[in-house]
């Protein structure tokens, strides 16, 4: 048995300008007050001696390469990205950084806005634009129904808004 593992799927690159904005204070915050306060621990650890068996130090060593190995992270991927921060010329369709209305046959109403990867812990209701839903609903328009595979079944919903504002979050 072998520990290889397939490369994941590459992520989207694209990113609306709330979300990048978060990772950017993301970074800064661990750039200019996380990693600066774990090193400050670090010195006074390996200040009391033996560090081969002082908690303190081995646990601030791991804290500085966890947030070392998520600094290199966050600026390969701004790097990477492409912020999407205008509202496309044509409304009437589902495009990137769109807030959608779902309706399913039972009536219920869901509303998710369609964003990059990297952002879907900043809101309850992103949905990441490589996810399926995503998919079947690019550049579909208002009161189109949609089948979407949801737990092994097929599900039709209908789409009933599409709305774009600039500056929500």
């Amino acid at each position: 048995m072998s520990r290889y593992r397939p490369p994941a799927a590459p992520k989207s690159a694209y990113i609306t300008k709330e979300g990048a904005d978060k990772l950017l204070a993301e970074l800064k915050y661990l750039w200019k007050e996380k990693r600066p306060q774990v090193t400050d621990s670090v010195r006074e650890a390996a200040a009391q001696g033996d560090r081969s068996e002082n908690a303190e130090y081995i646990y601030g060593k791991k804290q500085l390469r966890e947030i070392d190995r998520r600094v290199r992270y966050l600026e390969k991927r701004l790097e990477a990205c492409t912020v999407v921060d205008r509202i496309p010329n044509d409304r009437s369709k589902v495009f990137f950084g769109a807030w959608i209305t779902l309706e399913d046959e039972l009536e219920n109403v869901k509303r998710y806005r369609i964003v990059g990867p990297d952002e879907l812990d900043h809101h309850p209701d992103y949905i990441s634009i490589d996810s399926p839903v995503a998919r079947a609903l690019l550049k579909k328009e208002e009161g189109e129904e949609v089948s979407i595979r949801v737990e092994g079944k097929e599900k039709l919903y209908t789409l009933e808004d599409i709305e774009y504002i600039e500056g929500m979050p």
